[in-house]
């Protein structure tokens, strides 16, 4: 980490708020609304705090029941977002407190505009050069006071050129970005963000995949009642069966252990939420 990490979270200690967590195995998931995502995002930003947000989805707890690094990277992040109605309709059912799904799709354009309001400089990591090219345009219509730092939408392997991702990241941080926008798939997602957080603190990286295409067109995304109802999942594997039929058929069988233990503990008692501060 940057020497500056431990001073920036030591004088942040007064602001912070109390907020629930719920547990789905090795992956939380944080009990906000939007609205209090957008605060508590924003709010870092501008302090220059640093850190990462994730949003945890059926597909992502299944990752972490099989790969330690993808529970490792949630371990790490300070704010995990329930993008998935299954997860928000379990704790529902189990009596938790984690009550609204919060997507980075539903997160961006609001997220983006309160950083146009509060002066938040913003960078794009990921997409294609035309949708970040064309979400700058738009998005400068319809933000004029809003900062964008830059965008690189160039392929690299976090393997085998991890210099090429920390020298993205860190051109994104010299160019005065204090909130990276990264739209990467899930695992590249979550090797980047957590093991080069020094490379791009002080800004804050917020997990959003495929909003900023779906923002601009270049994807098309579920209509509204399907996202509503928890059916976005099988929209999108109408519209790409052929990517993405093993992530939705076929790994989700991983969560179910997970999704009957909490069922189990919960009914033993012996499953409780915790409380962060943040």
């Amino acid at each position: 980490m940057g020497p500056g990490l431990d001073d920036a979270r030591t004088r942040a200690i007064a602001e912070t708020r109390e907020v629930a967590v719920v547990d789905f195995g090795l992956v939380p998931a944080h009990a906000v609304t939007a609205a209090e995502a957008l605060d508590i995002i924003v709010e870092r930003a501008a302090r220059g705090e640093g850190g990462f947000v994730l949003t945890p989805n059926v597909d992502h707890i299944s990752m972490s029941a099989r790969d330690s690094s993808v529970a490792s990277a949630y371990g790490g992040c300070f704010l995990s977002l329930a993008d998935g109605m299954p997860l928000v309709a379990l704790s529902r059912l189990l009596g938790l407190p984690l009550r609204h799904k919060v997507s980075g799709s539903d997160l961006f354009a609001p997220l983006v505009g309160r950083c146009a309001r509060e002066n938040v400089p913003v960078f794009f990591v990921g997409a294609t050069a035309a949708a970040c090219e064309a979400a700058a345009r738009k998005l400068r219509r319809d933000h004029p006071a809003l900062v964008v730092a830059g965008y690189d939408s160039s392929e690299f392997d976090l393997e085998t050129d991890p210099a090429h991702a920390r020298a993205v990241l860190r051109a994104a941080r010299d160019a005065g970005a204090r909130l990276l926008l990264v739209c990467l798939p899930p695992r590249k997602q979550f090797a980047m963000l957590s093991r080069f957080q020094e490379d791009y603190w002080p800004a804050v990286a917020v997990g959003v995949g495929s909003a900023l295409a779906f923002y601009v067109g270049e994807v098309s995304r579920a209509p509204a009642w399907m996202s509503s109802a928890g059916l976005e999942w099988l929209y999108r594997l109408w519209r790409e069966p052929r990517r993405l039929w093993r992530r939705y058929l076929v790994q989700p069988v991983w969560a179910v252990p997970v999704f009957a233990r909490m069922v189990f503990e919960r009914m033993a008692g012996r499953m409780v939420p915790r409380m962060c501060r943040m």
